[in-house]
C-alpha cells in the first residue's frame, strides 16, 4: 500500500498520497513534490504524533524555491493560498554546501516547531547545476527529467526519518 499524508479540516481525515500531491502540481518537479512529502511526514510525526494536524494549523518557512514543493505542500495543507507558507532564502545554510543549503524547512503546528534538513546523498551534482541552468536544451531538460524522477524515487523509497534530520 502506498504511503499517505493525513490532515484534518473540518471534522473530515483528508488523505492524500504522493500521486494525489503530483496530480495537484503537475508532472513537471516529482523530486520537488516527494521533497515536500517527505518533509510532511518528518514533521507531522514530530509536531502532532498522536493526531493528524489541522489542515490550516500548518506554517511552513523554507529556503527552498522549487515549485514542485511549494506545490505539494499546497495540495496538502493550503499554506500557499493562506498565506502560510514562505520562502525566505535567508534560512539557506551555506554551511551545508551548495548541494544542501537551500533545503531548509520549517515548520509549526499550532505551538510546535522543527527545523528539518535534508540529509547528505539524495541530492546530486549534476541535478544542481541543471536545475539551476536558465537556458536548458532539449538534452539537458530530458536529463534533468530523468534526475528528477531518480531523486524522487529515492525519496520516496527511504523512510522520513533517514531523509530528514531535526535541526
Amino acid at each position: 500500500m502506498d504511503e499517505t499524508i493525513l490532515v484534518a479540516e473540518r471534522g473530515q481525515m483528508l488523505e492524500f498520497s504522493f500521486s494525489d500531491m503530483l496530480c495537484y502540481a503537475g508532472p513537471y518537479s516529482p523530486a520537488g513534490v516527494a521533497t515536500a512529502f517527505k518533509a510532511m511526514q518528518r514533521a507531522f510525526a514530530l509536531l502532532s504524533p498522536n493526531q493528524p494536524p489541522q489542515r490550516r494549523s500548518v506554517v511552513i518557512r523554507t529556503a527552498f524555491q522549487g515549485p514542485g514543493a511549494r506545490d505539494g505542500f499546497e495540495a496538502v495543507t493550503r499554506a500557499v493560498t493562506d498565506g502560510r507558507y514562505t520562502v525566505d532564502p535567508a534560512l539557506a545554510r551555506p554551511d551545508r554546501g551548495r548541494l544542501l543549503q537551500s533545503f531548509v524547512f520549517q515548520i509549526a503546528i499550532a505551538d510546535r516547531a522543527a527545523t528539518l534538513l535534508l540529509r547528505n546523498g539524495y541530492v546530486t551534482s549534476e541535478f544542481i547545476d541543471l536545475a539551476g541552468k536558465p537556458d536548458r536544451n532539449q538534452a539537458e531538460e530530458t536529463r534533468l527529467d530523468q534526475l528528477k524522477a531518480q531523486l524522487a524515487q529515492a525519496l520516496l523509497a527511504a523512510p522520513a526519518e533517514d531523509v530528514y534530520d531535526v535541526d
